[in-house]
């Protein structure tokens, strides 16, 4: 268990810089230029990265493949029930797609590691992946949603260019294209910036956030589908799936990750409550240091 707390902590390091970063300098520290440099440059290094790391194996795509359809699973039960409780459109974008975007990344994936060992990798890696498509997909289309209509949403994920980096980088791992290692160390450290980045900036915008200023209804319900209807979704999808127990295990660990600070950054760019959303992330990376604890108690029935 001390391992676990231990992954968890670390990268709170960069959190708190970035808090004392604005904390220090105000609004000499620009949000939103911090925001579109992360995502429009060094998250395509993280996407190239992530996908050219290794090859891509079928045997690899069971976890990511019952990771992606139990979150799409509750989109549509989270999307239904926030259409019916919130009338303000930015609400309801932050309440519809939230939830489904957890840290698999940055905590998830130390913390398998901590829980399964190294072997967890390469299925926690791809699991990340597809995280990563539903954050530039199903993300940028509700985020965009707050602020735009459907047409300019849609037109928004194609306009990322992290989305064509996916497609270049899987293309070249299909057809086994060597890649030079001079070449894969650079892709490595704006990878790793790209992750120190977001957590920074976590930190910016936890500085001036004020819970009390979330509406209490929107909290409950993003912390309901988080802990309590995403969990009870996929524990009844993978106690029915022939699938071995340590792929059960990451793929529930995986959906059970706090909101992710991705969720900052694309609320950010499309003015979507970016404040709100971050301290919304807040409350669930407080939540999780206890839920993880019984999320692995919950393994062992699996």
């Amino acid at each position: 268990m001390s391992s676990i707390i231990f992954s968890i902590l670390s990268i709170y390091v960069f959190i708190v810089m970035g808090y004392m970063a604005k904390y220090s300098f105000k609004e000499r520290i620009d949000d939103k230029t911090i925001t579109l440099i992360n995502v429009y440059f060094l998250q395509v290094f993280l996407t190239f990265w992530g996908l050219l790391i290794r090859p891509i194996d079928i045997s690899l795509l069971y976890a990511p493949s019952s990771y992606f359809a139990i979150v799409g699973i509750v989109l549509l039960i989270s999307a239904f029930g926030a259409k019916l409780l919130f009338e303000n459109k930015k609400e309801y974008s932050i309440a519809t797609v939230a939830a489904i975007i957890g840290n698999t990344g940055n905590l998830g994936i130390p913390i398998n590691i901590a829980i399964f060992g190294e072997e967890s990798i390469p299925y926690t890696t791809v699991v990340n992946l597809v995280n990563v498509f539903v954050v530039y997909t199903l993300g940028v289309y509700y985020y965009s949603r707050g602020t735009y209509n459907v047409k300019t949403s849609l037109t928004n994920i194609i306009k990322l260019p992290i989305l064509w980096a996916a497609i270049v980088a899987i293309l070249l791992s299909v057809y086994q294209v060597p890649i030079h290692e001079s070449i894969m160390k650079m892709l490595m450290m704006g990878a790793y910036a790209s992750m120190t980045m977001q957590l920074f900036l976590f930190g910016i915008y936890l500085y001036g956030t004020k819970i009390k200023e979330i509406s209490r209804k929107l909290l409950l319900w993003v912390m309901g589908v988080k802990f309590i209807v995403l969990p009870l979704s996929a524990f009844v999808v993978l106690v029915n799936l022939d699938l071995e127990p340590m792929l059960k295990g990451i793929v529930f660990i995986e959906l059970m990750m706090p909101l992710a600070v991705a969720n900052v950054n694309i609320a950010s760019l499309y003015e979507c409550k970016p404040r709100v959303v971050t301290a919304l992330i807040f409350v669930s990376s407080f939540l999780f240091l206890g839920i993880i604890f019984i999320a692995v108690e919950l393994l062992k029935y699996l």
